[in-house]
């Protein structure tokens, strides 16, 4: 229960809406595209981490390299962290859940007031770590699924439309490989590698030091929760898609949550979904407050705990008041960067039974994939930014290999990485043996 309250956030509420609504007809090739990111890589991820009975993320790529291992690994917390994910729970809460109470000309200082106190509640309950199984597992999941469920009861029992609107932009010609990619806004498979060292000490907390037994815990937890999520995933796109018998489609599914809730409930609506929404961000952004905290100082021991997560606090606080619509712009370039990496480094560590952790391995496979990876980033750029000469020219190049043009880019040189980077391995190992 503390794993999945930790994974379901912000992301994990407005996307699958938004994708419901963006799939109309297609929403069930959307979904299944959704939960291979939204659940099959996080359950990877976890998977992953138990398997190598890696420490946290930076033990696990340390297998690459230790340069690597610190650039990734800032890299994931600075995206997880303060810089988008953490941001984005204050923005999400307020907007869904407070800012159809407030009149337009006060939104901007409600809206700095709710960021404010958003932090400060997460800091003080991230302040201790030992307690987030407790805070988290215990009492907000549980209260925001009971809460969540009876709006998603509402919506099946007296249903606004049905499944045949038409389907807009990518998801009218390849719904699966759109939701695959729409499943990168929300974050979770880089949440899996970031929550495995909160999994894995919280695990210690109760008792159990065996690695091996260690390792079966977290994936249990693992595969208990992204099962979870998948349900709750596929429930919220429907209802995204049944909201177009009422509602237009929206600029996100903040937007939508806020028009369904209103619906069936009124006010009263407006005050559930408030609840809702901010018990979900409030429990995420604990363990990425706490996450963020725990990795840095075991990567830069200087570096207290207790500043750390004073950071992690601050920054998002000033961030959030970015607005919600320009956060997930800003972020989509980052994410189309990470997420191949993130990606190739999960199955590697998946299959490290199979295919070991030789140096050789983790090395190609990753030179192989960050090339284009930063092909991927600059495909995400805002549109002005295309224009430039080097981004055209990269633009070019993208396009030439396998898969570019559904975003997957980066997959063949993957695997051309992944088998020379085996063949070497085998070739050092036997010269050495």
């Amino acid at each position: 229960m503390m794993l999945f309250g930790l994974f379901f956030g912000a992301g994990n509420l407005i996307f699958p809406v938004f994708l419901g609504q963006q799939a109309g007809h297609n929403v069930g090739l959307a979904v299944i595209g959704l939960l291979l990111t939204g659940i099959g890589l996080p359950l990877l991820g976890v998977t992953g981490i138990g398997l190598t009975r890696s420490e946290g993320v930076f033990d696990l790529a340390t297998n690459v390299n230790r340069p690597f291992a610190y650039i990734f690994t800032v890299l994931l917390y600075l995206t997880v962290g303060p810089f988008f994910a953490l941001p984005r729970l204050a923005t999400t809460s307020y907007q869904i859940g407070l800012a159809p109470f407030v009149s337009r000309g006060h939104q901007g200082l409600v809206l700095a007031s709710f960021s404010i106190l958003f932090f400060v509640v997460a800091w003080l309950l991230a302040r201790n770590p030992g307690k987030l199984m407790t805070y988290i597992g215990k009492w907000l999941t549980p209260i925001f699924l009971i809460l969540l469920g009876l709006l998603i009861l509402a919506t099946f029992v007296k249903p606004m439309g049905g499944f045949s609107a038409t389907a807009r932009g990518a998801y009218a010609t390849s719904p699966l490989a759109t939701g695959f990619t729409e499943g990168y806004n929300t974050l979770d498979a880089l949440a899996s590698l970031a929550f495995g060292i909160v999994v894995i000490d919280s695990i210690r907390a109760l008792g159990v030091t065996e690695p091996g037994q260690i390792a079966k815990d977290v994936i249990k937890s693992g595969t208990i929760s992204v099962v979870l999520m998948g349900l709750i995933y596929t429930l919220l796109a429907l209802m995204g898609t049944m909201s177009l018998g009422k509602f237009a489609p929206a600029a996100n599914g903040g937007i939508t949550l806020a028009q369904i809730a209103n619906q069936y409930f009124g006010t009263f609506g407006n005050i559930l979904l408030a609840l809702i929404v901010i018990i979900a961000c409030l429990k995420t952004a604990i363990g990425l407050i706490s996450a963020f905290g725990d990795t840095f100082h075991e990567m830069f021991p200087r570096l207290s705990y207790t500043w750390l997560i004073v950071f992690a606090s601050v920054l998002p606080c000033l961030f959030a008041n970015v607005g919600l619509t320009k956060l997930i712009s800003y972020s989509s370039p980052v994410l189309m960067f990470l997420y191949p990496l993130a990606i190739v480094l999960i199955v590697l560590a998946v299959l490290s039974p199979l295919l070991g952790t030789s140096r050789w391995l983790f090395g190609l496979a990753m030179l192989f994939t960050l090339i284009p990876a930063i092909f991927s980033a600059v495909a995400a750029l805002p549109s002005s930014l295309q224009q430039a000469g080097w981004s055209r020219a990269i633009l070019t190049l993208n396009n030439q290999l396998p898969l570019a043009a559904q975003g997957f880019s980066w997959v063949v040189p993957a695997l051309i990485g992944v088998v020379l980077g085996w063949i070497m391995g085998q070739v050092f190992r036997s010269k050495t043996a």
